[in-house]
């Protein structure tokens, strides 16, 4: 019973969460960084305002939590499409065009890069990015390794960076299509990891 009663308990406070967070980027996405309101957050959920401070402790947490809901439903995506992909570069066109097409369709992203209530979310993707960067050059460094077996990890890493930060470069500053963009990722990587393989393949 006790199980039972925890497992209950759990999965209210994760739907809490969920819909906090939902709430919050909905909000973000109109109001950006600054115009951004805990009492709000907790209106739109059917919540007390203090209920959104026991959970996520203050404003900055918060959008944090945000971000990284956001950026998991973006790896998710990337991962399939590396998984899916009969080869590396295919892997990065299909994750690079799925990234950009996705970015300037999810409303967080399309109001940090086109709205001037958004603007103050925009260090988000740049200046502190760094948790977004991090993440998905660490995902690609993983499908980069089981594709090319012969990369070390420190080459891989270094691939996977570089692709990532031209994406978000493309993602920011978006003067071609999403395919554009990704047949160009493409070309600049494609010299980069053919150097790497045959290197690591020289040394074995």
């Amino acid at each position: 019973m006790a199980e039972i009663t925890e497992s209950f308990a759990e999965r209210t406070k994760a739907s809490l969460r969920e819909a906090l967070l939902e709430a919050a980027t909905d909000l973000l996405a109109t109001h950006g960084y600054a115009g951004l309101r805990m009492a709000d957050v907790a209106a739109a959920a059917g919540v007390s305002r203090q209920t959104v401070y026991n959970e996520f402790g203050n404003k900055m947490a918060l959008v944090q939590a945000v971000t990284l809901r956001t950026t998991a439903e973006f790896l998710e995506g990337i991962r399939a499409r590396f998984e899916a992909a009969p080869d590396l570069l295919t892997g990065i066109h299909r994750a690079v065009a799925y990234t950009i097409e996705h970015g300037r369709e999810n409303q967080l992203v399309a109001s940090a890069l086109g709205t001037q209530a958004g603007e103050d979310l925009l260090p988000f993707l740049t200046t502190r990015g760094e948790p977004i960067l991090s993440a998905a050059a660490e995902l690609a460094s993983a499908h980069y390794r089981e594709f090319l077996p012969a990369l070390d990890q420190p080459s891989a890493d270094l691939l996977a960076e570089t692709a990532t930060r031209l994406t978000l470069s493309h993602l920011v500053l978006p003067t071609h299509s999403a395919a554009e963009a990704a047949e160009r990722v493409c070309a600049a990587m494609a010299p980069a990891i053919a150097h790497f393989s045959s290197t690591m393949e020289c040394e074995r």
